[in-house]
């Protein structure tokens, strides 16, 4: 290699390592297999930080939630109440409607065996929807993607709206694309130098091919989502704080017809050890608020039966309050399933069993992943057991 290609190679290197990772992961592959028309959307939400399950959806008839919880626990007074054991969390006035549309439902003690309490770890479990004791390097909707794009793919399938991409979101040869504001990535990939190497013949440069090749998939992107999303822009008011962004900023790419099956966004962190209610009363009205406002757009779009919103959290938290107003690392917790009418059956609605614990944590009697194998199924048309690792029965459905 001379002096010329040597400084060309390390010039590339430089703007890979600085525009690519950590701004984008990208893929090109070969389009996923429904037309637009008749697409059905996932989009995730990530409560990241272990929310608070018991004071989300309050057992607000059961004596122990208010002997473990004498400073914590929501005063049946101010509940928001679904029946007659179980009622909402009072931020969450605004899904209240949707909940009784039947457009908003409710999945409690979910989790999995052998529960791991650690933050990272856990998510992990979660975002590979591995065991307890084992260890993947891709997510599950990484494999979905790896499962679906056999030759060539276009971007865009799989949309994280962040700077970075979760696990959850990277397979074997097919990562999804990470990108909060798409503005700010086209306006980076405009410049003049990048346009120049991304037209580079990268197979004649072995040692950078794939800084090469993730320009030229990067730029094309930029272009594609810039074009898309520069014709629509929802008309729905959002609430200005970051999870109203990111929900409206997925709003449009719906409307826009952007080529997407999965969204995912994260919001947090419910990391409560200490004065809990009022972050976590905050958290849940600016969810409460962002997701309300989606589904009023999917609703004026005509788009609300063609989308699922599934909400998570890596654990949730001990039954019993701690010393500093907080509560602890816990284990089994409540998830939501919003906008279409995939309906699981009411009994997955059960309150937890504060008697019956593990160690003083909730037990779970839903494996997350029969969520996972319904939406992937039942919602993505793809067989699950070969994305999952093994069978799962899915969810019972009403």
């Amino acid at each position: 290699m001379n002096r010329k290609e040597f400084l060309r190679q390390s010039a590339l290197a430089t703007v890979g390592t600085w525009l690519i990772p950590d701004f984008v992961k990208a893929y090109e592959q070969h389009q996923l297999g429904q037309t637009p028309s008749s697409r059905k959307t996932l989009v995730i939400i990530q409560f990241s930080g272990g929310n608070d399950g018991l004071n989300t959806i309050i057992p607000y008839r059961n004596d122990i939630y208010y002997r473990e919880r004498p400073k914590l626990a929501i005063p049946e007074g101010k509940v928001l109440k679904i029946n007659d054991e179980l009622a909402f969390h009072p931020a969450l006035e605004k899904l209240r409607r949707w909940y009784d549309d039947g457009r908003f439902s409710i999945l409690n003690n979910v989790g999995y065996p052998n529960p791991d309490r650690s933050h990272f770890r856990s998510m992990d479990i979660w975002h590979t929807a591995s065991n307890s004791n084992e260890y993947l390097k891709t997510g599950w909707i990484g494999r979905y993607l790896d499962s679906q794009c056999s030759g060539q793919c276009q971007p865009y399938q799989a949309l994280e709206i962040d700077d970075q991409l979760s696990l959850s979101m990277k397979g074997d040869q097919v990562k999804g694309l990470a990108v909060s504001d798409p503005k700010r990535l086209y306006n980076q990939t405009q410049n003049s130098f990048y346009q120049q190497l991304a037209r580079v013949n990268h197979e004649e440069y072995e040692n950078v091919d794939y800084l090469y090749k993730t320009l030229a998939e990067t730029i094309s992107s930029a272009d594609y989502i810039h074009a898309k999303t520069k014709v629509a822009s929802s008309s729905t008011t959002y609430p200005s704080h970051e999870l109203g962004r990111r929900m409206k900023t997925i709003a449009d790419f719906i409307r826009s017809g952007v080529d997407s099956r999965v969204y995912y966004v994260s919001h947090g962190s419910f990391d409560t050890h200490v004065n809990q209610q009022p972050q976590q009363h905050n958290l849940l009205t600016q969810y409460a608020e962002a997701l309300d406002s989606f589904l009023q757009d999917l609703k004026s779009q005509g788009q609300l039966d063609n989308v699922v919103v599934m909400t998570f959290s890596e654990f949730g938290r001990r039954i019993k309050q701690n010393a500093s107003n907080g509560t602890d690392h816990g284990a089994a917790n409540v998830l939501f399933l919003a906008g279409s009418l995939l309906k699981p059956d009411s009994s997955l609605t059960a309150s937890p069993n504060l008697t019956d614990t593990d160690q003083g944590d909730l037990k779970y009697t839903i494996d997350f992943r029969d969520v996972y194998a319904t939406l992937l199924d039942r919602w993505l048309d793809v067989p699950s057991e070969a994305i999952l690792g093994r069978k799962f029965a899915g969810l019972k459905m009403g």
